[in-house]
């Protein structure tokens, strides 16, 4: 999955797009931390740092 999959993902789940800073997007949701998402082209994610983004968003992996 690459960054602009997983933002598509995190958006479904209600978080929302708070400000980019560089290549990272930072995703918001009411009560929870921010999250940046590292925006890199069509470049997949490492499948750690996947996780780790989505265990920080409270999603389970579909």
């Amino acid at each position: 999955m690459n960054g602009k999959q997983l933002m598509k993902l995190m958006e479904r789940h209600g978080w929302r797009l708070d400000r980019i800073s560089g290549s990272h997007h930072v995703m918001i949701k009411d009560g929870c931390r921010s999250i940046p998402v590292p925006i890199h082209g069509s470049t997949e994610l490492p499948k750690g740092l996947e996780r780790t983004i989505l265990k920080q968003a409270q999603i389970t992996e579909d």
